[in-house]
């Protein structure tokens, strides 16, 4: 349901980023007078950090457009299924998966790239002290598999500032799909080599969402913020 008032637009960062990535797009958003915000994700699955975001969203009035980057499409489609105040979505070379759908079925759909094997995995102790496996990408792959458009010298910055995340989290099915109920929109990024830009193409047809392509790597909210603002403004007019 539609809810009125000065809206907020929340930000979800993927796995192997921060949130400091939208620093570009807030900026341009608050030129627009726009409020943002953008949260910390824990990068544990989506049923827990959905959740998480939820209850945050639930403190906010007025109306949220939330915007999902790479994991991050899991993440705000997990709150939108749980919140109510959640006027539209809009994922950012992000995953939009079905229920039931987790997000290594949706990569298994298409050839493989480059991601899996820059991945380094790391064991930390976890809830109870009970061994974790985490994944982050190799800082050598970083540019290449990451933000291949970002300048070198910060693309070595985003790659020793990166959060890993669970390993699981690729394996564990999604909630209900929010983009059956909720007004979608969808940043392709043609020069994507985590997510393929055929598997964005795919999602983006099935949400039946409106959806716009820019030859970007998949750090398109650092390379190219307006662009990423451009599509964020227009989920403001649903």
């Amino acid at each position: 349901m539609k809810t009125a008032g000065r809206p907020t637009v929340v930000l979800v960062h993927g796995a192997f980023a921060d949130a400091s990535s939208w620093a570009g797009v807030i900026s341009r958003l608050q030129q627009n007078n726009v409020r943002a915000l953008a949260v910390a994700n824990e990068l544990r699955g989506g049923a827990y950090d959905g959740a998480r975001l939820a209850a945050l969203l639930h403190d906010l009035e007025g109306p949220v457009v939330l915007v999902g980057h790479s994991y991050g499409g899991v993440v705000i489609a997990e709150a939108a299924s749980r919140a109510s105040n959640v006027n539209s979505l809009v994922f950012v070379g992000a995953f939009a998966l079905e229920e039931g759908e987790s997000p290594m079925d949706l990569l298994g759909r298409f050839p493989a790239n480059d991601l899996g094997s820059a991945l380094v995995p790391m064991a930390l102790p976890g809830v109870g002290d009970a061994e974790e496996t985490w994944l982050r990408i190799d800082e050598s792959a970083y540019s290449k598999v990451f933000a291949a458009d970002v300048d070198p010298t910060r693309a070595k910055v985003l790659a020793v500032s990166q959060r890993p995340i669970l390993a699981s989290a690729f394996d564990e099915k999604a909630g209900p799909a929010a983009w059956r109920t909720v007004p979608t929109h969808h940043l392709i990024t043609a020069a994507d080599e985590a997510i393929p830009a055929e598997a964005q193409r795919a999602m983006a047809t099935r949400t039946g969402g409106t959806s716009t392509e820019i030859a970007a790597s998949h750090a398109v909210a650092v390379s190219r913020p307006g662009a990423v603002t451009a599509v964020i403004l227009e989920a403001l007019k649903d």
